[in-house]
């Protein structure tokens, strides 16, 4: 069977499987079949009627069970794009998805192109947040921490792999390790949904580590802590940056003003939704 014909195929099963949308169908088998000829999308375009060996079909069944089996397509490839850059995704870290890319938007807007400037990246995953921050200031020097060993080792790869230095790397339970140190400005994507929210028991959800997806009855919890925690780490002058669920924008700001931060406003994701909020100590 030549190659744009398994295409199809899997195509119609994704789509019926999953329930995605023809275009989003094709996309993923269409990097299916990359992945298990180890080929660029180039080289699928002037190849696709030819037909597959026997072992290369088979690997490409494989992926496309394990899709079909609703396993998200980022950790079957092993990789998710974010702000450019391609990053090493395991079961051991969040997906980082486009809407976290306002944080970026919102922190980069903070931070001088050609000045000193420190960064903090509380509950890092794969780096996302830290290394698209680091590469598009270089002169700024930016710590990341994270509970999991296991989160921060697939961190440290894509940094080296990405060839970003101004990054430093470390365990910590939020603050717990940062002892004295202080910065110019504090991020955050934590968990944020509530523990009983049936969306944990749907679609990727149900792959990702519950630790960086659920906290507490009110989904809360982990942002309360850094609140509290923050104003010890942050110079004068400097900001708290968290992402948030869609309705929870009024309580995050609430918490930030009851601490004592200022100027605090809302940046909206990529549905118009609140879903940074921000302030200034």
């Amino acid at each position: 069977m030549p190659i744009k014909s398994l295409i199809a195929e899997a195509q119609a099963a994704l789509s019926k499987s999953l329930n995605l949308t023809s275009h989003e169908a094709r996309f993923e088998a269409r990097l299916l079949i990359q992945t298990a000829l180890g080929v660029n999308h180039a080289w699928l375009l002037s190849h696709e009627n030819d037909a597959l060996e026997a072992n290369i079909h088979a690997a490409f069944q494989v992926l496309l069970d394990r899709r079909l089996a609703g396993e998200p397509i980022a950790y079957i490839l092993g990789k998710r794009e974010f702000y450019g850059l391609e990053l090493k995704v395991t079961p051991a870290t969040l997906i980082p998805r486009p809407d976290t890319e306002t944080l970026v938007e919102a922190a980069l807007a903070k931070i001088p192109q050609h000045d000193a400037f420190s960064v903090l990246d509380l509950g890092t995953g794969t780096g996302a947040i830290a290394l698209a921050i680091a590469k598009e200031r270089p002169h700024a020097q930016v710590t990341a921490v994270d509970a999991s060993e296991m989160a921060l080792n697939v961190a440290i790869e894509n940094s080296r792999t990405l060839h970003i230095p101004n990054t430093k790397f470390m365990i910590s339970n939020w603050f717990s390790a940062l002892e004295n140190q202080t910065f110019d400005l504090i991020v955050s994507n934590p968990p944020y949904i509530e523990d009983a929210d049936e969306h944990l028991k749907q679609g990727d959800l149900r792959f990702e580590p519950r630790t960086a997806l659920a906290s507490g009855k009110d989904g809360l919890d982990d942002i309360r802590q850094i609140v509290q925690a923050a104003p010890q780490h942050l110079k004068v002058g400097g900001w708290l940056m968290l992402e948030h669920g869609y309705n929870q924008a009024e309580s995050v700001a609430s918490l930030l003003r009851d601490i004592g931060f200022s100027h605090i406003s809302h940046a909206l994701d990529l549905a118009g939704i609140s879903r940074i909020t921000m302030g200034c100590l």
